[in-house]
């Protein structure tokens, strides 16, 4: 399991200490922090901010920009909107798990890459798309899926 640095966790939360309404932020700054907020970090903000936890938890699973997975350093969403899946996108999914050995929904062990497949990122022109941490990859092949990955660590 990936071990995350309680010292630095006091850090955020000391930033957010005797405030109102912070909540969001404070697991936001976590979650950019470790790229996930697992069940010791809500358990010490929950102690520390005299928060319930199950608040933490419902804040935490409904928002998409936090993870209660740990999740790669490095986020790929493959879009199959209906532009993009008629253009090949189920292909550029399935070379992009067998290329990372994963399946969509999966972070690689070495924790560098976390795949996630879209309904639709709102750039059907550019069909079909990639992206890789905001960067837009379009009117992409399978044959370049892999030097699309080797760009990013």
């Amino acid at each position: 399991m990936v071990e995350i640095d309680l010292n630095r966790v006091d850090e955020i939360i000391e930033r957010y200490k005797g405030e109102e309404g912070v909540l969001i932020q404070l697991l936001l700054d976590i979650q950019s922090e470790f790229n996930w907020i697992s069940r010791e970090v809500i358990a010490r903000i929950s102690e520390r901010m005299r928060i319930p936890k199950s608040q933490i938890y419902r804040i935490a699973s409904f928002y998409k920009a936090m993870s209660l997975n740990p999740v790669g350093r490095h986020i790929i969403q493959v879009c199959l909107g209906t532009a993009c899946q008629v253009r090949g996108a189920p292909k550029i999914l399935d070379r992009t798990e067998e290329n990372l050995k994963i399946k969509e929904g999966e972070t690689t062990s070495d924790m560098r890459f976390s795949l996630r497949r879209v309904n639709c990122l709102g750039c059907c022109a550019m069909g079909p798309v990639v992206v890789v941490d905001g960067d837009y990859h379009g009117k992409i092949t399978p044959a370049m899926v892999e030097e699309i990955l080797e760009k990013y660590e």
